[in-house]
């Protein structure tokens, strides 16, 4: 077995962002689907999902670090006992599945959107780089993860700031681009349920990468500038969004319109930034499923892998709005499960200690 080096704040930071940024968070549907839409109110929203970031991935990692967590199995079966962890475990296994379904059928979208090639030249890309990235283990999924994060954030940032000074956003009036038929149905629930659904794909990392943290003090620290990092490019892409609330109706990748708006060769780079943040989480997914389903064998868990990727790359075609709109919130419902008992876990841990 490789013994990783232990994990620095920085690393920490960057992996937590990088598991939960993909092809929702960069291409803007989450963002339009879970806080655009409700105007003012999604700021909100934004700023409870952030504060419960920070909460979640300290629980998460503390717990991994205390349980030397291999998989998200030792986390959801110490939070939620032997019952709710075998459904907690299901709902998380399935959307691991899900998420990396979404993540491929993403990169098809961006393809057809930003290049008018066939959307299957995309999908055949992510589905090989991921499943061959996470035949390296779990150093080459934390390296590659936290080494693309910061040009993530920065290439985010800087898009979303040009875009507010050009097209200043509207943020009073209610939105009306966001797809009809999906499970949201106003801030507060948005917000939770996005927590809820990211918690459950990223437990499946943090749990793994907090047991190989430096110390307690290294994940605080990793929860809190993940978090912030996280609600930093959330609060820049909603800005984005509500200027450009007209132009994006329908879009599958709004924020490669918005980039296209400054420039052609902006928005090809950043075509290619978002191949990369959807890689992340399609490492992170793909890594979590085949850690939980072939942990007692390397070899079955390379088979695990390879299969597992070939499965996603068809249920991808059923499309990426679609994943976003009706997946995400349904499995973010039962993710909130997944919530109560880690606070009920972190309750019952500071009690314990009186």
């Amino acid at each position: 077995m490789i013994i990783l080096k232990k994990v620095s704040t920085l690393k920490i930071a960057a992996t937590y962002i990088g598991t939960v940024v993909g092809a929702g968070f960069a291409t803007g549907q989450e963002i339009l689907q879970f806080f655009a839409q409700f105007g003012v109110n999604g700021l909100w929203g934004i700023a409870l999902t952030t504060f419960l970031f920070v909460i979640f991935g300290f629980i998460i990692m503390r717990l991994g670090y205390k349980l030397g967590a291999q998989s998200h199995l030792e986390i959801i079966r110490h939070s939620g006992g032997k019952v709710i962890g075998s459904i907690m475990d299901l709902i998380i296994t399935f959307f691991l599945f899900g998420s990396l379904t979404a993540m491929i059928a993403g990169t098809g979208a961006l393809f057809a959107q930003q290049f008018g090639l066939p959307a299957i030249f995309g999908n055949l890309l992510m589905v090989t780089i991921t499943a061959l990235t996470v035949l390296t283990g779990i150093n080459g999924v934390i390296n590659s993860i936290s080494a693309i994060v910061p040009f993530l954030l920065v290439s985010v940032v800087g898009i979303s700031i040009f875009s507010i000074f050009r097209t200043p956003p509207d943020v009073a009036t209610a939105a009306v681009a966001a797809n009809s038929g999906g499970l949201v149905r106003n801030w507060g629930m948005a917000a939770v349920l996005y927590v809820s659904y990211n918690t459950v794909i990223s437990v499946a990392v943090l749990g793994p990468l907090g047991a190989r943290a430096k110390d307690e003090k290294a994940i605080f620290n990793g929860a809190l500038l993940g978090g912030l990092g996280l609600g930093l490019g959330t609060i820049m892409i909603f800005f984005a969004l509500r200027g450009n609330m007209a132009g994006i109706q329908g879009l599958e990748v709004p924020m490669s319109y918005i980039a296209g708006n400054i420039s052609r060769a902006v928005q090809i780079l950043y075509a290619v930034i978002l191949i990369a943040e959807v890689y992340t989480t399609a490492v992170g997914a793909l890594y979590g499923f085949s850690a939980r389903l072939g942990k007692k064998s390397h070899s079955r868990t390379r088979a695990i892998v390879i299969t597992t990727a070939i499965a996603a790359l068809f249920a991808s075609f059923f499309g990426f709005s679609n994943l976003v709109r009706i997946l995400y919130p349904l499995v973010g419902y039962g993710g909130v499960l997944l919530l109560i008992c880690l606070l009920y876990a972190k309750i019952k841990s500071l009690t314990s200690r009186r």
